[in-house]
């Protein structure tokens, strides 16, 4: 094993990657990274009702998607817990021998009806010095002491547990299969893992595993809880409510590296960011930045609007090759493509995910001769004004007149002004119309640069098509 602190990320493969369990993961790359040690990736695969080899895949793409690879020096695993339950009863097996840990034969309901009777929650230690052995239906349970246990948080300070409010908790089922609480610190100390940096919400679990590292002889790992991570109405996300797949934002349009600094700052702000004016900093400066003692004890609001904003950001500074590679996937099939490049630089300011791309655009890869569909509202609203008429059969003569070889975004734009001044207009309102006629709606990339990619001729005949449609109109009013 390499020197160094050692990280862990130990997701469950029972179903898509959740953003949260993608904000630890960076978590602990950064600090890996940063510190010169390693990252353990554990698949806690011992759910063999829920577990499934495609999300076990899902969690390793997912992780190379947003930079953590294991192609890297930092990256070691995956490991499988499923591969280790020999060494996790075993460990049991001393914890029981030390006294450590004693057997019960009381089943879950005869739990509950003393509980109930003794007016108490949960179990009350009722086999702790009957000396059972190892026998069929007896779960093993570990022997919580007297006093306090601290947790030692990197992001909380110390935090004190009585531990007359810790149950004897179970080790071994009934049928001998050891509990996640147990697996899960035996993994990290035949590990040596020195660091665990994971969710707020495993906290209350911590003084059970501090007690099991100690138990078994062994120091326990620097912890630390980072807040987690809520909804609108500040209630943790879930996956029955919330959206929270990686790979859904991923499928949308959502860069990696826009996904990557938005978790990053979830919880965590660095520090340069009110002095720059921006939270978008390239993943160097975030692993250069990043403290757990910066990290806030708040819970931290997944905003989906704020993350959009940020992808709007990264993809308005992406180099125009790289945007063409990375939309290519989001355009139909049958488009040209080089069309298309001729119209992207005029569109990357305007989109907020890659897959918006197509439907900024679409109007430019209809069949010749088919005309768009135009939205009602913006078509009554560019027709209102009484002289709209008028300037739209202008500017059919004009960009009908023109030489083919003058069709560009400079002389198109020329023209229009040249047309507005009759009518004691702004360009806003005198492209109005013809913006509406070419491309079936009010919003779009600049006019003049789409005309120019649409062409004269097609250009000349939907703005014919409009004018035409203007007169039906005014007829039968």
């Amino acid at each position: 094993m390499s020197s160094g602190p050692r990280f862990r990320f130990a997701p469950s493969p029972t179903g898509s990657f959740h953003v949260g369990g993608a904000r630890t993961a960076l978590h602990n790359w950064a600090l890996a990274r940063r510190l010169g040690g390693t990252f353990v990736l554990r698949i806690e695969d011992t759910d063999e009702a829920r577990n499934r080899p495609e999300w076990t895949e899902g969690i390793i793409d997912a992780l190379a998607w947003i930079g953590i690879s294991a192609d890297d020096p930092h990256f070691e695993g995956p490991h499988f817990q499923s591969g280790h339950a020999d060494a996790h009863v075993a460990a049991a097996q001393r914890l029981h021998e030390s006294g450590a840990a004693y057997y019960c034969d009381l089943t879950g309901q005869q739990v509950q009806d003393r509980a109930k009777e003794l007016g108490i929650t949960g179990y009350d230690g009722y086999s702790r010095d009957r000396g059972l052995e190892a026998g069929p239906g007896r779960v093993l349970r570990f022997r919580v002491p007297e006093g306090h246990t601290v947790v030692r948080d990197a992001v909380r300070g110390d935090v004190d547990f009585d531990n007359s409010t810790i149950e004897d908790f179970v080790l071994l089922r009934g049928n001998g299969t050891p509990m996640f609480l147990l697996a899960n610190v035996v993994d990290d100390i035949e590990m040596q893992i020195s660091d665990v940096v994971r969710a707020e919400e495993h906290l209350p679990n911590t003084p059970k595993q501090q007690m099991l590292w100690e138990a078994l002889g062994h120091d326990a790992p620097r912890w630390a809880h980072v807040p987690v991570l809520v909804n609108e109405q500040r209630k943790k996300l879930s996956k029955r409510r919330d959206k929270v797949a990686l790979e859904s934002y991923r499928d949308e349009g959502i860069l990696a590296d826009a996904m990557v600094n938005y978790l990053m700052t979830l919880g965590w702000t660095p520090p340069r960011s009110e002095e720059l004016g921006s939270e978008i900093f390239t993943w160097s400066e975030l692993e250069d930045e990043f403290r757990l003692e910066d990290v806030t004890l708040s819970p931290a609001f997944f905003d989906v609007k704020k993350l959009v904003a940020f992808n709007k950001q990264y993809i308005k500074n992406m180099p125009i090759a790289a945007f063409l590679d990375a939309v290519d996937s989001e355009l139909p099939d049958g488009w040209d493509r080089a069309r298309f490049a001729a119209i992207a630089p005029h569109i990357v300011e305007r989109l907020e995910r890659l897959g918006d791309a197509p439907g900024v655009v679409d109007f430019l890869f209809l069949p010749d001769g088919t005309d768009p569909e135009i939205d009602a509202a913006s078509w009554d609203k560019a027709t209102k004004p009484e002289w709209s008429a008028a300037l739209l059969s202008d500017v059919i003569e004009a960009y009908g007149s023109l030489d083919t070889d003058s069709w560009s975004t400079d002389v198109l734009k020329t023209t229009m002004e040249d047309l507005m001044g009759r009518y004691e207009i702004k360009l806003g309102k005198a492209q109005a119309l013809p913006r509406v006629a070419v491309t079936g709606r009010s919003v779009g990339p600049p006019l003049f640069e789409a005309l120019e990619v649409l062409g004269q001729a097609e250009t000349v005949r939907r703005l014919q098509v409009a004018a035409t449609i203007l007169r039906s109109d005014a007829a039968t009013d």
